[in-house]
């Protein structure tokens, strides 16, 4: 598949198996058909790079994080105009929707990990505790705990749900 003019730096699956997303250096996310490798449709939006991807779990939603500071939520169908989710202030390294689809989580330079209502785009919490860039997030299965990975050599599990902001556990220093 051909068709950024610069690095990707990210790739997911959509649900179904039937799309892939590819986020880029050059500012563009492109959807392609799994099948095929035909492009389906070229994203434009962001204004830096592109380094995360995710599909929501029913496929209809996709996020993406750039290092332009924002998130935006796509129609992965349609491509259509997206949601901007502002808030971090550095690149957005990150970005997982919970198992629901309710809930996106987005880690970032900034050293923190943000989670959002993915309906609305409202900020939901902040969640502090790094002394570096976050650079993965995972929902676990039920969606109750949040997994982190960062720059800072740790990695740890806080409550996913928006009862909380404290972390439950570092798992790694």
């Amino acid at each position: 598949m051909r068709g950024h003019t610069d690095s990707v730096t990210s790739v997911a699956f959509s649900p179904d198996g039937a799309r892939l997303a590819t986020g880029s250096w050059d500012d563009t996310v492109k959807l392609w058909d799994a099948a095929t490798g035909e492009e389906i449709t070229t994203l434009r939006g962001h204004t830096d790079r592109v380094l995360s991807v995710a599909f929501s779990p029913d496929g209809a939603r996709l996020a993406t994080g750039s290092s332009d500071n924002t998130v935006k939520l796509w129609d992965a169908a349609t491509g259509g105009r997206p949601m901007t989710l502002r808030g971090h202030g550095a690149p957005v390294h990150c970005v997982a929707f919970s198992p629901d689809g309710d809930r996106l989580a987005t880690g970032s330079e900034d050293n923190t990990v943000k989670l959002w209502d993915a309906a609305t785009g409202e900020e939901i919490m902040t969640l502090r505790g790094h002394s570096d860039t976050v650079s993965c997030v995972a929902f676990s299965p039920d969606g109750d705990r949040l997994a982190t990975g960062s720059w800072d050599n740790t990695a740890k599990l806080w409550d996913g749900t928006d009862r909380s902001d404290g972390a439950v556990t570092d798992l790694y220093e």
